[in-house]
């Protein structure tokens, strides 16, 4: 029996992070099945059990325990959306001080499609080290969708990330 394919959301701390429900039925009428990790202070931005409903999946934010089962299956494809400035420097950095880091750079190690939606004020965005990761992240082969910063959270633009990752394939798998 074949399995739809499984996207990883990663949802950091950023104001849009509030409608992280638009990018779960935009990338399930693309016909993913999602499991939403977010990082710690992200959690608190997410409606979990309307995201948990929506899913039909637990969100993760903490590494789980000896002997507790897989509640995801392996990623086909992980989509970073919001990205903050924090989450793209530590996972540029390979700082995976959190399961949402860990995830992202084991990720790389796995060779799974990411792609990422930053959401950063412009004031960070000017910060060099921020410039350097992105450049870092993008030689790691990481999709990285327009990081113009987004006043109005109604215009953020969730599709990007989804339209840089390989499309579905109805029958399982994942078209390249």
């Amino acid at each position: 029996m074949t399995r739809k394919p499984f996207l990883y959301l990663v949802v950091c701390a950023a104001g849009v992070a509030t409608d992280t429900g638009k990018l779960i039925t935009a990338a399930q009428e693309r016909q993913w099945d999602v499991g939403v990790i977010a990082t710690p202070h992200g959690l608190a931005f997410l409606d979990a059990a309307a995201v948990e409903a929506q899913t039909g999946n637990p969100i993760r934010s903490a590494w789980r325990g000896p002997g507790d089962p897989r509640p995801f299956p392996d990623p086909d494809a992980i989509a970073v959306a919001p990205a903050t400035f924090n989450t793209v420097n530590k996972w540029a950095a390979g700082i995976a001080d959190t399961l949402a880091v860990a995830t992202l750079c084991d990720a790389f190690g796995s060779g799974v499609p990411t792609a990422v939606l930053p959401s950063v004020n412009a004031q960070l965005a000017a910060h060099p080290a921020y410039g350097e990761s992105l450049e870092r992240l993008r030689g790691m082969g990481v999709a990285i969708a327009d990081a113009t910063p987004v006043p109005d959270t109604d215009a953020f633009p969730w599709e990007r990330v989804l339209d840089l990752l390989p499309h579905p394939v109805a029958e399982g798998g994942v078209a390249e």
